[in-house]
């Protein structure tokens, strides 16, 4: 997994730096609201995947949990953040 994280956010810098038109990624860093839309799609995707959980529908949750991990990177990437900083703090929770 740790591979796909790596790939992920590699692309999701690279949508930062060179913001195509056409990438959903490149929009939310050019968003009017700025981080706001992040933060609000955190939420969101949250709120979904709770009800996927409680509705016990194993595909939806894994969809809904893909989200907040695909919003979860761009907004560290927004921070100036890498992909390292959230490692060492989960390693440091071992």
């Amino acid at each position: 997994m740790d591979d796909t994280l790596e790939a992920l956010f590699a692309v999701i810098e690279d949508r930062k730096e060179t913001l195509p038109e056409d990438s959903y990624t490149a929009s939310l860093f050019t968003h009017e609201k700025g981080e706001n839309a992040v933060l609000e799609k955190l939420g969101e995707e949250s709120t979904e995947l709770v009800l996927a959980a409680k509705d016990d529908d194993r595909e939806e949750i894994a969809h809904e949990a893909a989200d907040i991990v695909y919003h979860l990177l761009v907004l560290l990437s927004m921070k100036g953040m890498e992909l390292s900083d959230l490692e060492a703090e989960l390693e440091a929770r071992r």
